[in-house]
């Protein structure tokens, strides 16, 4: 079962990662199930994880405070809206059925991202 969560960790985390660049995916839940199969699997991974630089702060953050930084909040919230606006006018362009649920994703999305509090 060991090596099941390292492997289902270690691919949540490629995910976590992919998300800080990608404004698809969210970066924090993916960090924090992996954290969570890492505790359950490999204390060096996790540990590795929640000390990492970059990736510890988004953990720490989300787990002790419930707050995302402000600048983390305005970046994805910028770069999901630039890409699902650039997908909704030039990629399915004049498709409402692809159209309209982007569109509800990203209102959704975004309100979820702005209802956490901002870490000062």
């Amino acid at each position: 079962m060991k090596y099941i969560f390292v492997c289902l960790g270690l691919v949540s985390l490629c995910l976590g990662v992919a998300g800080i660049f990608l404004p698809v995916l969210p970066t924090t839940p993916f960090l924090l199930l992996s954290a969570a199969l890492f505790a359950r699997s490999s204390k060096r991974l996790h540990g590795w994880l929640l000390h990492h630089r970059i990736l510890g702060t988004y953990i720490a953050s989300f787990l002790h405070e419930k707050a995302i930084p402000l600048r983390i909040k305005i970046y994805s919230v910028s770069l999901m809206w630039a890409s699902i606006l650039y997908t909704v006018f030039f990629v399915a362009d004049g498709k409402l059925v692809v159209q309209i649920p982007l569109c509800l994703v990203a209102v959704g999305v975004t309100i979820h991202i702005l209802s956490y509090k901002t870490k000062k």
